[in-house]
């Protein structure tokens, strides 16, 4: 598939990047219907606000996590690459964008945005987690799709009736589409299961941790059949890089609804 959707000139406009843009459009739809629905404390403006920063905290987030975690050494031999989007070569600077996001570094990124909010707004930061969080896994399913459509995260190689060919991959082997078993799990059945119990949590963080725990619950497994990256390899017995971050976010999970689970205890 041709991963870029239109040409302006000199300007490519890559599907990744409109799946970016409808992510964040359901993500915001999906919150001013319970906005509309339910009871919150927040303004429309204020939803608008935290998408805002939650964006901001994606793409700063999700940049330097993929430097931290994958970057190799970058952050400290070459940090001018981290936001630098030109590279100089045959004599002459040449835009070659930015390459390399973590999902990860994204969730920390946000985190830390909405409780920068939190403490600007003067809300309750889990509340804005519980808020937001039930919709983000159908937003984050388009995000894999558009991976998919790049051709980039592919699977390990197979024998399956299922395995594609992806020329970024040298097209030699069939692999999995990792891409897609993620979209469906990490994001249309994390869905199916965050947006029901939305409203079922009885203490502040429910949904928060929920999310967190069943993304990374979901990923740990599904990265057994996704290609590690080819300058890391595995990074700790037979578990990639992904994995392990994974492992961490199921504890983090479990932190979120311990903290909620104290904040709301009549004795805390």
């Amino acid at each position: 598939m041709n991963p870029v959707f239109l040409h302006l000139g000199g300007l490519s406009i890559r599907w990744y990047s409109l799946m970016y843009l409808v992510a964040f459009a359901i993500v915001y739809r999906l919150s001013l219907y319970r906005l509309e629905k339910e009871e919150w404390p927040f303004t429309k403006q204020d939803v608008g606000d935290m998408i805002t920063w939650s964006i901001l905290g994606v793409l700063l987030g999700g940049r330097l996590g993929y430097v931290l975690f994958y970057g190799k050494g970058m952050f400290w031999s070459e940090p001018w690459k981290i936001f630098f989007p030109f590279s100089k070569y045959g004599g002459s600077w040449h835009f070659t964008g930015i390459a390399g996001m973590s999902y990860h570094g994204g969730l920390l990124g946000v985190m830390v945005a909405l409780y920068w909010f939190s403490r600007t707004k003067g809300f309750p930061f889990l509340r804005l987690g519980d808020f937001l969080t039930p919709s983000i896994p159908l937003g984050f399913t388009f995000g894999r799709i558009g991976n998919f459509i790049n051709g980039e995260l592919y699977g390990r190689i197979t024998t399956a009736s299922i395995g594609m060919y992806f020329p970024e991959a040298g097209g030699t082997h069939l692999r999995h589409p990792s891409q897609l078993y993620e979209a469906f799990f990490e994001g249309l059945v994390l869905f199916a299961i965050t947006w029901p119990l939305r409203k079922k949590g009885s203490f502040s963080g429910f949904s928060s941790g929920l999310y967190v725990f069943g993304y990374g619950f979901f990923r740990f497994f599904i990265e057994f059949f996704r290609q590690p990256d080819a300058h890391m390899g595995f990074v700790l017995g037979p578990f990639s890089m992904g994995q392990v971050l994974c492992f961490g976010m199921m504890v983090i999970g479990i932190v979120l609804w311990q903290i909620g689970l104290r904040s709301s205890s009549p004795n805390a």
